[in-house]
């Protein structure tokens, strides 16, 4: 049996742990706390969404970029381009005065109007070089679909086949670009002659079909 001393210093003890449990409870969460937990997941989130509008405008700034450098350089070739109907339009009139230079220079009651027009030739072709028209040689190069159309071919044995022997009308560059093929002549390799051989060989072949016939004949 357990002595009534022993089960009164037990109860006091119950009694202590009751008493300090009441007077000192197991600390809950702050509120402070709870609000702090609450900033940090909202500074988290805002730190995502910020890194995410950075990368968005970054590629918003290099698309930008690549746009702006689009436009300049078209804007570049639009100035380039800006005349090139204009011009064109006057290469018919170009044609013309070099046609009429042509045919004029071989009479000499037009002298006075032979140096007029070549005048006019002259400063129109400045005029137009100015603006970035320069025309280009086709006689004696190759044929080059680049640059030539071909209207004609002609065999020649003195150049190499494929080269531009003749210009019916002169090519011309706008900025470094083909504004207008040149029309050509163009030289092709002259046909061989049948080889005599050919003809020899051929001679017997007839001989002996005739050889037979004036025998049976007889």
């Amino acid at each position: 049996m357990i002595p009534e001393d022993a089960k009164e210093e037990k109860n006091t003890e119950k009694s202590l742990t009751n008493d300090s449990a009441e007077t000192n409870p197991i600390p809950e969460p702050s509120e402070s706390l709870v609000q702090t937990e609450e900033l940090l997941r909202k500074l988290e989130e805002a730190q995502k969404a910020a890194d995410l509008y950075k990368d968005q405008l970054l590629r918003k700034a290099a698309d930008f970029e690549n746009y702006r450098r689009r436009s300049e350089a078209d804007f570049v070739n639009l100035i380039k381009g800006a005349n090139e109907d204009l011009i064109s339009a006057i290469l018919p009139a170009l044609d013309d005065l070099a046609r009429s230079l042509k045919s004029g220079g071989k009479r000499t009651d037009f002298d006075s109007f032979y140096k007029g027009i070549e005048l006019i030739d002259t400063k129109l072709r400045k005029i137009l070089e100015a603006q970035g028209l320069k025309p280009f040689t086709s006689v004696g190069k190759p044929f080059d679909v680049e640059y030539h159309d071909a209207l004609l071919q002609i065999p020649r044995d003195d150049v190499p086949p494929h080269t531009v022997i003749e210009e019916v009308e002169q090519g011309y560059m706008f900025n470094e670009r083909v504004l207008r093929h040149a029309k050509v002549i163009v030289s092709t390799a002259p046909e061989l002659p049948p080889a005599q051989g050919d003809e020899n060989t051929k001679r017997p072949d007839s001989e002996e079909k005739s050889g037979p016939t004036e025998a049976e004949n007889t």
